[in-house]
């Protein structure tokens, strides 16, 4: 097991080993997240954003709205009806 030191900052700032950071994949200005285990161990892991996690964190364009699975219904029963027609007159 190796163990790197690191020395914590009067603003309670820590530099993460470069050796750590390239085995979390993180660079300058990412993220990364504390987690507290059950059994009380402390671990260090990058902050992976995901849809679900920025879901609404960028508001929808002027005339449009934020609800995409009833723009994506309303639009698939459009294009249905739309078949359906073409399909009527043949």
């Amino acid at each position: 097991m190796k163990k790197f030191v690191s020395t914590i900052s009067s603003k309670g700032q820590v530099t993460i080993p470069a050796d750590i950071r390239r085995k979390l994949g993180v660079n300058p200005s990412d993220q990364v997240t504390f987690v507290l285990t059950e059994d009380e161990k402390v671990e260090l892991r990058p902050v992976r954003y995901t849809l679900e996690s920025v879901l609404g964190s960028i508001e929808a364009l002027p005339g449009e709205t934020a609800d995409l699975d009833r723009e994506i219904r309303e639009a698939t029963e459009e294009a249905m009806a739309r078949k359906m027609q073409r399909l009527n007159r043949q």
